[in-house]
C-alpha cells in the first residue's frame, strides 16, 4: 500500500520541519493528524524529566511516541540496538547512553527531514555510538544476527506489511536476541470505518493489530516469550482527540472503542538454538 507509505512520509517530514522551524512540538500546528494517533492523549508524559534533561530540546519535542520502550527494554551495556522509525532520535540516544561505551544504537528512518534532525540532534548530545540509517522498515538495511535489542515507538503499526516487517526484526537479531517495542495495539471488534480511514492509519490507529493477532504474526515470524502488556488503555473520551476531524461521526463512534484501544508494550524473543 504504497499511497499509505507516501502520506506516512509526507506527514512525519511536516512534522520534523515543524521542531526545526521552531513552531512548536511535532504534534502541533493545522495538521495534527500527522501525530501518532491523538497528540496529547497518547504521545504525552512518556519519559521522565531526568531523560528529557539528558537530550536536546529538539529531540523531545520531536518525539511522535507512545511508549517508552528503552525504559522496559532492560538494555545492557556493549549491547547493539535497533530502533525501527526512528524519527527525531530520541530512543535512540536514551538506548546509546544505556549500551555505551563498548555498545552502539542504530535509528532506521525513511524521512529525509526526520534523519536530519537525528544527526543534528545526535551533534548536539555528543553522543558517538550511535548510526542513524535511511531506510524502511520492511527492508533492515543491516546484515543478519547482528542486533542484541530492536525496539520501536508506535510505528510498526504505521507499516501495511508487518507480516515483514517482524520477519525482517527476527533476521537481523542474534539468537537470543529480544524484541522489545511500544505499539498501539486493539481488543475486540473496531468499525470498519476507523480501519479504512487512511488519516486514522497515519495517526496510529486503523492499522494497530488486535493483540491475538500481534502475538500470532509474531510466532509466524519464529519468535517465543511473546508478552503484550498494556500501559494505558484509552477510553470513549481519549478517542474524541484521535477521531476529530477525519470524517467520521464521532457521537456515534466514539462509545464503540471504549478501551479497544492501548499503548503496549511487545516483547519477544529470538529463540538461542536459531
Amino acid at each position: 500500500m504504497s499511497d499509505i507509505k507516501d502520506v506516512v512520509k509526507e506527514k512525519y517530514g511536516q512534522a520534523a520541519l515543524r521542531v526545526v522551524t521552531g513552531e512548536g512540538n511535532a504534534c502541533c500546528g493545522s495538521s495534527p493528524s500527522s501525530c501518532c494517533s491523538g497528540g496529547d492523549v497518547i504521545t504525552s508524559d512518556l519519559y521522565s524529566q531526568l531523560q528529557k534533561d539528558e537530550l536536546p530540546e529538539a529531540a523531545v519535542l520531536a518525539s511522535l511516541g507512545c511508549g517508552n520502550p528503552t525504559a522496559l527494554a532492560e538494555l545492557k551495556p556493549g549491547e547493539v540496538v535497533l530502533d525501527l522509525g526512528s524519527g527525531g532520535g530520541i530512543d535512540v540516544l536514551l538506548s546509546a547512553k544505556r549500551v555505551s561505551p563498548e555498545g552502539k544504537a542504530y535509528g532506521l528512518d525513511m524521512t529525509d527531514e526526520m534523519l536530519r534532525l537525528a544527526r543534528e540532534n545526535q551533534a548536539k548530545a555528543g553522543v558517538d555510538n550511535v548510526e542513524f540509517l535511511k531506510g524502511e522498515i520492511e527492508h533492515i538495511p543491516l546484515p543478519d544476527n547482528s542486533v542484541d535489542v530492536i525496539i520501536s515507538n508506535c510505528v510498526i503499526n504505521l507499516s501495511a506489511d508487518k507480516d515483514r516487517v517482524l520477519r525482517e526484526a527476527f533476521r537481523v537479531l542474534k539468537p537470543g536476541g529480544r524484541f522489545a517495542v511500544s505499539d498501539v495495539v486493539t481488543r475486540g471488534e473496531i468499525p470498519a470505518e476507523i480501519r479504512k480511514n487512511i488519516l486514522l492509519w497515519v495517526g496510529c490507529v486503523a492499522g494497530a493489530l488486535d493483540e491475538n493477532e500481534y502475538r500470532a504474526k509474531l510466532t509466524t515470524a519464529g519468535f517465543t516469550n511473546i508478552g503484550v502488556e498494556p500501559t494505558r488503555i484509552y477510553r470513549t473520551e481519549d478517542a474524541l482527540s484521535f477521531l476529530m476531524d477525519k470524517g467520521i461521526d464521532v457521537a456515534a463512534v466514539g462509545p464503540l472503542v471504549d478501551r479497544k484501544f492501548m499503548s503496549a508494550f511487545v516483547r519477544a524473543q529470538k529463540p538461542l538454538a536459531h
